[in-house]
């Protein structure tokens, strides 16, 4: 090794190098010399090929793991952070295994209060990554090469502090290092204090993660460590950490639902009275456009149903536009048959049974008499076909009281898979605003997201559907 080191070696030859090091727990240049050493002895001591040291048995772990020639093999750099949920973050190196992912960690200093190196390296069947300034990784700039050898970048816990430092693009340790290096899809599941999850700061901070498309699972509500404590800031159970991760392993990053075809109600419908006025409602479409536009940004051929809204048609999509409900319905069937299908419309309940084709007039003391017809429930009739239902069908409830009990009941009548939940009352400026905070009703209960803008909430309704599909197989 006098004459020549790594650094002098190809890529490809650093690369294999590199691979081989880390799953003996060694630094690139002891691998070097431990396979001279091997080739040296090979013909004198066949039975001593590898010093005791190098022939101890490393874990085996239960899932294939990455070699040289195993390139199409999924990784993911697993960052544990300094919260009582890192316990959590042990089963999850396991869980992520068995699904033929293989698992490289990065434990924070506050983590290893909680977790040892020892049993995270034994999960995963490699070294554990803990310091910026390791010697025998450093040599090579390792915290520029763990953010680049990794399909995904998976914060388990995601604590406030290492939101915080994400958010503000600190980099003072190996995993804010690391996070602010790599080029990856990066997901978070957060865990913390309900009164650290609330605060503006991690609000704020969760804002701009968003935006930059950092992805988020969790938190759920439950009962918190520290006795008396409950509220929303659990970290997401294993499972579903798992489940928000394949979809994004298993596609091109930012493509959750390349493939997949959804169509999207959106906006009101107008239902004539005569030639100049017409029954409808306040909805302005900025949340079904918004859904509609995270659906085609996510690869989805996406078909967006419109009544008349004043926005721009999303880019992307192929949208049609439509006045009346009867219109709405016919251009849905005619869109089907779609693996999904997001019914965000406001459909007027009611239309004139027989619109006037001439302006009626004003007469003093005698208002007109209006027969109603009810309008067809479009949410209902795709939700019951029998043939190209759609493996999806999601509907929304604008409520102003009782939301989730109306929303469950809903959810129960009109046979739909989905109810997203929002109060429209006029205090909360939902209706025609830009922000939203909804709950999302399924079988297994009531998810209730942090109030964010639509468009946030639209990549959040895309990412937990990509979930959905990928945990069903569809």
């Amino acid at each position: 090794m006098g004459s020549i080191t790594i650094r002098q070696l190809d890529d490809d030859l650093k690369h294999r190098l590199r691979l081989r090091a880390a799953r003996h727990g060694r630094s690139m240049e002891d691998e070097a010399r431990t396979i001279l050493r091997d080739a040296a002895s090979e013909e004198t001591a066949p039975a001593a090929r590898q010093p005791a040291a190098a022939r101890r048995p490393t874990p085996q772990p239960q899932s294939p793991r990455p070699t040289e020639t195993a390139d199409h093999l999924k990784r993911v750099l697993l960052i544990v952070g300094g919260g009582i949920a890192a316990y959590k973050s042990l089963d999850l190196i396991r869980r992520l295994q068995e699904r033929g992912v293989a698992v490289r960690c990065v434990l924070t200093g506050a983590a290893r209060h909680f977790i040892t190196t020892l049993s995270a390296g034994a999960l995963a069947g490699e070294r554990v990554f803990t310091d910026l300034f390791d010697a025998d990784t450093e040599f090579d700039v390792g915290h520029i090469r763990l953010a680049r050898e990794t399909d995904l970048v998976l914060v388990a816990p995601a604590t406030a502090d290492l939101m915080a430092k994400m958010a503000t693009g600190a980099a003072d340790d190996l995993a804010s290092a690391v996070l602010l290096a790599t080029a990856r899809p990066v997901l978070i599941a957060p865990a913390m204090n309900p009164r650290m999850w609330s605060h503006p700061a991690t609000r704020r901070n969760l804002a701009t993660l968003l935006e930059d498309g950092v992805i988020v699972v969790g938190p759920n509500a439950g009962e918190m460590a520290e006795q008396g404590e409950a509220g929303l800031g659990r970290m997401a159970e294993p499972l579903e950490i798992v489940a928000a991760a394949l979809p994004v392993l298993s596609a091109h990053p930012g493509k959750l639902l390349a493939g997949k075809s959804v169509l999207v109600t959106s906006g009101p419908t107008h239902e004539s009275i005569d030639p100049v006025r017409y029954i409808a409602n306040r909805s302005s479409g900025k949340q079904g456009h918004a859904i509609a536009a995270a659906a085609a940004q996510a690869g989805a051929e996406v078909t967006l149903v419109s009544g008349p809204v004043a926005l721009p048609d999303p880019p992307g999509v192929n949208t049609v536009k439509v006045e009346t409900a009867q219109e709405m319905l016919a251009a849905v069937n005619q869109s089907l048959p779609v693996d999904v299908g997001i019914f965000a419309a406001a459909v007027a309940d009611w239309r004139v049974e027989k619109a006037g084709t001439n302006k009626m007039k004003k007469q003093a003391g005698r208002p007109p008499k209006l027969a109603l017809s009810e309008n067809p429930d479009i949410l209902a009739t795709v939700a019951h076909r029998t043939r190209g239902r759609p493996a999806l069908v999601i509907g929304f409830a604008a409520e102003t009281e009782r939301i989730t009990e109306h929303a469950k009941a809903k959810l129960a009548r009109k046979g739909c898979d989905w109810i997203v939940a929002n109060d429209v009352s006029e205090s909360t400026g939902v209706m025609g605003g830009d922000s939203n905070a909804v709950h999302l009703i399924t079988k297994d209960g009531v998810e209730s997201w942090p109030p964010q803008s639509k468009q946030e909430v639209a990549r959040a309704l895309v990412r937990r559907i990509a979930n959905a599909l990928a945990e069903t197989g569809r």
